[in-house]
């Protein structure tokens, strides 16, 4: 599915996609050349997933990481504070992929991106799942939540800074038992090194 002599995989057919901006692939694209990172894998062709990224030990993730959603032209949904859509800042994250959620609203978050996902014929939904940079013991559950309510598998991407690749995995189906299907996704991810640690 990669295209030759280069550092990103094509993109299948049901995958979002922005809408095409020369200047932007090349720029992602150029991000990750000069960086010397290349993504691994190939995305499923799958139109609603829940993607997680891991190990996040670095804000250099969300640089390799922007760069290459730039350079796919690929739309991935990751949230953002109501509050911090003023103008024109709000514009700003919109276009970049931010979507505002109301923390005030009786449906928690959950569920209100889990309506997102159903409600869209297209949706990939972006989560750090650690939920900071530090090292935990224990991931955030909300993504297996997501995943679980919008019926749509967790598809696992990793940073792996020793080898400067962005790896995609097969997606994972979540089950009943969320500690489990937790267990498993973090085994998986034993092998990847972030820039300053593992997730485990």
């Amino acid at each position: 599915m990669g295209a030759s002599n280069d550092i990103l995989p094509s993109l299948p057919p049901q995958a979002p996609r922005v809408r095409h901006n020369r200047f932007t692939r090349w720029l992602g694209r150029s991000i990750l050349r000069l960086g010397g990172w290349r993504l691994v894998g190939e995305f499923p062709d799958l139109p609603r997933v829940v993607l997680i990224a891991a190990p996040h030990s670095s804000n250099w993730d969300g640089v390799w990481g922007f760069a290459a959603k730039l350079g796919l032209g690929l739309d991935i949904r990751i949230l953002g504070k109501r509050e911090l859509f003023w103008w024109p800042l709000g514009a700003l994250l919109r276009k970049l992929g931010v979507i505002a959620v109301d923390r005030s609203r009786s449906a928690g978050v959950v569920e209100q991106v889990a309506q997102m996902i159903r409600g869209s014929e297209r949706f990939w939904f972006g989560l750090a799942p650690e939920g900071t940079r530090r090292r935990v013991e224990h991931w955030k559950s909300g993504f297996l939540k997501v995943a679980r309510a919008a019926d749509v598998p967790v598809l696992p991407v990793y940073f792996h800074y020793p080898e400067r690749i962005i790896g995609i995995g097969p997606p994972f189906h979540v089950g009943d038992d969320a500690d489990a299907d937790m267990r498993r996704i973090r085994e998986w991810y034993r092998p990847w090194q972030g820039r300053n640690r593992g997730t485990v």
